[in-house]
């Protein structure tokens, strides 16, 4: 709910005829924590944070200690920046709903009706279905058509465009864009045709081109989507409207059912929107809008920046090369030029702690997401040393930048360290300390608590294959290698991970062919 000024300046214009309504500020009770009305009715200090988040949030916690409430977008959020508090959110959970703010956005972005089963349109528990068909077992077959996916979008389907010893220039953000969203959305959605036996090339084009026409709706719905979450009608964007029409018009279930190899979880969920729901074709498909948009507005830049800053790093490439290649030999696997796809299961991919430590630093340096809960009553939060009084309706909130970029927690902390997270013995880190108090909480672009990302651990395992695959079949570099790191687009702060202001040119060849 927390985007670039221009968007709150638009919501500044819809809402002065509001101003006598909602106009008033909020007085500070006894027992509640310092209050920042902010100076714009409804508003509120909405403008200061859509400019720089992490700046505002730092200015106020020096101002007023580890807990603080901002009026921002008409609602009163109380943030907590005291790691050692964290817990408190989950220890409050029977005063804390984590669902109300996300059901209420899914149905605002995607279009669909409330998916909140107390509002009669679903009985779909949402969140169980996620973690039924993105974890434990379910995640094996997920994996294994992600691992022939990738493969087919970098190198079946793009080998006519390679020529022996030449070197192709591409944008990283726009490959990666391109590479992820038609392999996640195989994986996923399914074909039209069968991959393993069909190999008819004017099938597998057309299907490609729906692909490639689907990610052309996707990024355009995507870039006015924090503007939905801060409330504003899609309609005022038109483009952006019709591009979701689209998607939904792409997932209609008439549709799916065409398709081959439905993953686990659209198949799922096709049966229990239309057992468990009220829904219409139409919503029925723009719930599946919402698990592709999902599965895809994060993984993407987190790749990007995973890659961006591996090529930079000359320590980083050695060590994830050597990690790789000692991988695949011990799994039997060899990159050869016959067209057979090398396969790593869940356990040597979890067995890779170099490429977890890359990507773990690359989203910390990334991640700008917020967890929420929205107080059900009037109560009082506990925290370690003090309590505070919460009204009803409020939301208790954190923002996890101010962690993973706290000095006393990492050293250095906007610098790119590729084993930050492992320990002496080339293992997982998870040691990390605060005014010398081992911290529970260190990293958190997932959320935490019930209210985790189901998808966090395919989403980790999709990028780990995607830098192995690229690892082990290209020559990769920077068309210009002392390019700034690009900065971070802050319009979507409080969605996830932030995409890069601009794209940074690189280019790659076969090392086989």
């Amino acid at each position: 709910m927390f985007v670039a000024p221009w968007i709150w300046v638009t919501v500044a214009i819809l809402c002065c005829a509001y101003w006598f309504l909602i106009g008033r500020r909020r007085r500070r009770r006894q027992g509640e924590p310092p209050l920042e009305n902010g100076f714009l009715p409804y508003l509120g200090c909405a403008l200061q944070f859509g400019a720089n988040p992490l700046e505002f949030l730092r200015q106020k916690q020096k101002k007023h200690g580890h807990i603080f409430t901002c009026r921002i977008a008409g609602k009163y959020i109380h943030f907590l920046t005291d790691p050692f508090s964290y817990r408190s959110l989950i220890h409050h959970g029977k005063h804390l709903d984590w669902k109300k703010f996300h059901f209420a956005t899914s149905a605002k972005a995607f279009g669909h009706g409330s998916i909140d089963p107390m509002e009669g349109n679903t009985t779909e528990n949402f969140h169980q279905t996620f973690i039924r068909t993105l974890q434990g077992n379910a995640l094996d077959p997920l994996i294994e058509a992600m691992m022939e996916n990738l493969q087919y979008v970098m190198l079946q389907s793009r080998t006519s465009k390679f020529h022996p010893n030449t070197w192709v220039t591409e944008g990283l953000y726009a490959f990666c864009c391109r590479v992820m969203f038609e392999s996640g959305f195989l994986t996923l959605f399914g074909t039209e045709f069968n991959a393993s036996h069909d190999k008819n090339l004017l099938k597998q084009e057309t299907e490609r081109a729906h692909i490639l026409n689907a990610l052309e709706n996707f990024k355009e719905f995507d870039k006015i989507f924090p503007a939905l979450v801060a409330g504003l009608p899609i309609h005022l964007f038109k483009s952006a409207h019709s591009a979701r029409e689209k998607l939904g018009e792409a997932l209609l279930h008439k549709n799916l059912l065409k398709r081959n190899r439905l993953s686990e979880l659209v198949t799922l969920r096709m049966f229990l929107n239309d057992t468990l729901s009220t829904f219409d074709d139409k919503e029925k498909a723009k719930t599946h809008v919402a698990v592709l948009w999902a599965s895809q507005a994060n993984t993407i830049p987190a790749t990007f920046w995973s890659l961006f800053y591996l090529i930079k790093s000359p320590e980083a490439m050695r060590a994830a090369t050597e990690e790789v290649q000692t991988t695949l030999e011990s799994a039997g696997e060899k990159i050869t030029s016959d067209s057979k796809n090398i396969s790593l299961n869940r356990k040597q991919l979890d067995n890779m702690p170099v490429l977890d430590s890359i990507i773990k630093e690359a989203m910390r340096l990334s991640s700008a997401s917020m967890t929420f809960r929205v107080a059900k009553e009037d109560f009082t939060l506990h925290l370690e040393k003090e309590l505070y009084n919460i009204r009803r309706d409020d939301i208790v909130a954190l923002y996890p930048q101010l962690l993973h970029f706290d000095p006393e927690i990492y050293d250095d902390p906007l610098t790119f360290k590729y084993d930050r997270y492992l320990d002496e013995n080339r293992g997982e880190k998870t040691d990390f300390y605060r005014n010398g108090r081992k911290l529970k909480y260190y990293y958190m672009p997932f959320g935490t608590g019930i209210a985790k990302c189901p998808g966090r651990l395919f989403a980790v395992h999709e990028i780990k294959q995607f830098l192995t695959l690229i690892l082990s079949y290209f020559e990769i570099e920077l068309i210009d290698s002392n390019v700034q790191c690009p900065t971070l687009d802050q319009s979507r702060a409080g969605l996830g991970i932030l995409q890069p202001t601009n794209d940074v040119d690189f280019r790659y060849r076969l090392k086989f062919l």
